[in-house]
């Protein structure tokens, strides 16, 4: 990148660090007849006490922020809205560092119940709920997103069998209940299924990119829909409010309205918006849109630029490049071109950068389940979004397409026992510490092939060094007998005939009907003494009872090249 470019990235997240907070909920545009513009005070103010309302989006993206300072201000000033459900699917808290994301309805009184399908960056709602002051619940997001698109239709509840076997079932966990002071239970066991269900959704409050002076919505220049279009519809099927923010006001285009007028109540335009955090929507990157054919690695490299300054991402190390080159080349062992693929945050990104070194993004559709299709996942802050996708769907739409199509999914992984269990969800008694699901159960119970990816022990100390793995100090075992919490369940996926990979940086497992079974080592590990004497689970030496030692490319990184069926060419 060269510096110039590098300073006006810089230049423009200085200035975002100055007005990130600034954000006037009385302004309206003037000389617009239509009444359904209004201020965000104004809108906020159609809000009956005790709504059930729903915001949409994924971290950074789709984020309604002026909507969200509008309740919290006006709540304060009046005291209403009160006792509000609050749904939101992704994951859309400032993890208590800024104003203007869901932690805003954290306010005592205002909302009594919180939902949503990834709780760890609401800082203040885990918080309020440790202190009993809301009841916090936790669904998979895309049954979430299939229960807002059904209530648009009339629809209150859905049969699946995700989360069967996992703490989401009644029978065997606590259901949707996250704190102890929950006064309902979202899952019901029925027939052989999970009965899922929400409160009627009475209001949405959510984030656009364009209104015409008619009122009709559009999305011309959004990173993602996510469930905007859930929201809004399923509010107004259920006789309740929607309000919409936007960014400017354009002429009227039929073939691009993303909602039309007579489904939307209040319009608050804010030229603040954001496109994603940091990028305001009318200066928004084209390498976010639909059709982008933007160069992907200049693009990548603005995008590693930003999340270095703002340090939102750990630094991988050897360690961490040779467990995702690992597990690249797995991926490339069990899959085929052509296939659809989705990553988790984190890790499993990484290894989908080295799947693009090995050689083989061009024969690969990624898909992200906020609905991009196609392109490159981008990392850090940027998560959920896609740099020159092919297209884009509402989040409802992307899990339905995933239910039929996923073909292998990269996921990260906090716990694994000798089932093959995995739990993502629940870091520690603590409810401070509640993480939530995620999309992972309908990620799981779609992909034919599933590559965990994650560490072998926590706090350990391990090291790269000529070209072999040398524990240094053994930390906690993430291999336990039993998880904490199952988010994924084994015997399940030995039912299905799914293919299940946990890959370490010490070894790769696969979960076979006679258990977790070693496939392969990295140079340098001891079987005995670093991986089956160090681990609580019970895992299983191959029956020819010679272990695989992996390829020296997984470590250095030289001659790294992938090829279908194989994974190191």
């Amino acid at each position: 990148m060269n510096p110039i470019t590098k300073v006006q990235l810089v230049a423009q997240l200085i200035r975002w660090l100055v007005v990130k907070n600034r954000r006037d909920i009385d302004f309206r545009p003037r000389n617009l007849a239509n009444p359904k513009f209004k201020s965000a005070r104004d809108a906020i103010r159609m809000i009956p006490d005790g709504a059930v309302v729903m915001s949409a989006g994924m971290a950074s993206n789709m984020r309604a922020a002026i909507l969200f300072s509008a309740v919290g201000d006006v709540f304060d000033a009046t005291g209403h809205p009160k006792s509000l459900t609050w749904v939101s699917t992704g994951a859309m808290g400032g993890r208590s560092r800024i104003r203007g994301t869901v932690e805003e309805v954290a306010r005592p009184g205002l909302c009594d119940r919180f939902i949503s399908g990834h709780h760890e960056t609401a800082h203040a709602m885990l918080k309020a709920g440790a202190e009993g002051r809301i009841e916090l619940h936790t669904l998979p997001q895309g049954i979430i997103t299939h229960l807002a698109e059904g209530q648009g239709t009339g629809r209150q509840s859905l049969l699946s069998t995700i989360g069967m076997g996992t703490f989401l079932d009644p029978r065997v966990g606590t259901g949707s209940a996250v704190t102890p002071n929950a006064s309902m239970n979202l899952v019901e066991a029925v027939d052989g299924h999970l009965q899922y269900s929400l409160p009627k959704i009475t209001a949405a409050c959510v984030l656009a990119t364009e209104a015409d002076v008619e009122g009709n919505i559009y999305m011309k220049t959004a990173c993602l829909y996510t469930e905007v279009r859930e929201a809004v519809l399923a509010a107004k099927a259920n006789g309740g409010v929607s309000i919409v923010t936007v960014a400017s006001i354009i002429p009227k285009d039929e073939a691009a309205i993303f909602l039309p007028a007579d489904k939307v109540d209040a319009i608050v335009v804010c030229p603040a918006n954001e496109q994603t955090l940091t990028i305001p929507q009318l200066k928004h990157w084209k390498m976010f849109l639909p059709g982008a054919r933007e160069n992907v690695a200049e693009s990548m490299e603005k995008l590693d630029f930003f999340n270095g300054l703002l340090k939102l991402d750990p630094v991988r190390g050897p360690v961490e490049n040779a467990m995702a080159r690992s597990a690249a080349a797995q991926f490339a062992k069990i899959g085929h071109p052509g296939m659809h693929v989705i990553n988790g945050y984190g890790l499993p990104i990484v290894v989908g950068r080295f799947v693009d070194v090995g050689g083989l993004t061009k024969d690969v559709r990624f898909l992200i389940e906020t609905g991009a299709y196609g392109g490159v996942p981008a990392p850090g802050l940027f998560f959920g979004t896609a740099l020159n996708p092919d297209r884009l769907s509402t989040s409802a739409e992307m899990f339905r397409y995933c239910a039929d199509n996923l073909d292998v999914t990269v996921l990260g992984m906090l716990q694994a026992d000798s089932l093959g269990n995995v739990n993502v969800s629940k870091k520690s008694a603590r409810i401070q510490d509640y993480v939530g699901p995620g999309g992972f159960p309908d990620l799981v119970s779609a992909a034919k092939a599933i590559i965990f990816v994650g560490a072998f022990q926590a706090r350990s100390q391990t090291v790269v060094e000529g070209g072999r793995i040398r524990v240094v100090k053994t930390g906690i075992p993430k291999f336990v007998e039993h998880v904490d919490e199952v988010t994924f369940y084994g015997p399940e996926a030995i039912k299905k005939g799914q293919k299940v990979f946990y890959v370490t940086p010490l070894c790769t497992l696969q979960l076979t009907a006679r258990g977790l079974e070693l496939i392969e080592v990295m140079p340098g590990v001891d079987v005995k003494k670093d991986i089956l004497d160090a681990s609580p689970a019970r895992i299983l030496l191959p029956e020819s009872g010679t272990v695989p030692v992996a390829p020296a490319a997984y470590l250095t990184g030289e001659g790294f090249r992938l090829a279908w069926g194989k994974g190191v060419a």
